[in-house]
């Protein structure tokens, strides 16, 4: 008898597995790409891949109800400020259309968990480490500041990817004030940049060439003067920022400042 009740249940579960990724190929393949994405199919599509959406859901919701709660919920009444993807992303890819009354509620919750269980994928998981990795190196490598810590956060970048979070609850007059911090910061760097590439450029050349290192003294100075002005524009987009924001939304950008 008991080993009968355990052949009815995993006959159950594979039953509801299976329904469940036949939901996802119905209603779900035509816009989110089920596969693992390569690197370079990623700018093209026109819909995250599932590998992303969960890898960001998993990221931002913890616990397997909560995140199963909220895919039920978003189906049916997706919003910019309910996405757990980067608002340039939703930008980007635009908010997807409900599917309420198109689907039912046990349906969705048989995705919802087909979706958690297979999602994502291994493989993704260390590709996306390695972009992001590869991303910060990047930024550490093209910086024009002096000091590059994770303790001095660059404000406009995590704005962009935080805009439209209801959990951060920017106000349209915060908005208009954070847009002009944003312009008169970016206008500030984009500046110094210009001017600091050639003399770069010139020490690395110098260098390549084994000249005396007395002989970029000049550049040296000028890229050390630029790099000051650059980090004082740093710094004041900070304040300026944190001074717009209230505590909770510090607090909600910058959870490791306190």
């Amino acid at each position: 008898m008991k080993k009968n009740i355990l052949l009815i249940a995993a006959s159950t579960a594979m039953v509801l597995a299976g329904n469940g990724e036949a939901l996802v190929k119905k209603h779900c393949a035509s816009c989110h790409m089920l596969e693992k994405p390569r690197p370079e199919q990623i700018p093209t599509l026109t819909a995250p891949a599932f590998d992303a959406v969960i890898f960001h859901l998993k990221d931002a919701i913890k616990g397997e109800d909560a995140q199963e709660k909220f895919i039920v919920d978003y189906v049916q009444n997706p919003s910019a400020a309910k996405s757990v993807c980067e608002s340039n992303k939703v930008a980007k890819f635009g908010v997807m259309p409900s599917l309420k009354g198109k689907v039912t509620e046990d349906e969705l919750e048989d995705i919802a968990e087909y979706l958690l269980k297979n999602y994502p994928h291994p493989a993704f998981v260390r590709m996306i480490k390695e972009i992001l990795k590869n991303d910060a190196m990047a930024a550490l490598k093209s910086s024009p500041f002096l000091i590059n810590s994770d303790n001095l956060p660059h404000m406009t970048k995590l704005l962009i990817q935080n805009w439209d979070k209801a959990k951060l609850g920017l106000t349209p007059e915060q908005k208009n004030k954070l847009l002009k911090v944003r312009k008169e910061t970016m206008g500030g760097i984009a500046k110094i940049k210009q001017q600091l590439q050639p003399l770069e450029l010139e020490v690395a050349e110098a260098m390549i060439d084994r000249e005396d290192p007395k002989s970029v003294e000049k550049q040296l100075e000028k890229i050390a003067k630029l790099k000051l002005e650059a980090s004082k524009i740093h710094l004041k987009c900070i304040a300026d920022t944190t001074a717009i924001l209230n505590d909770e939304q510090v607090e909600t950008l910058l959870p490791f400042w306190e």
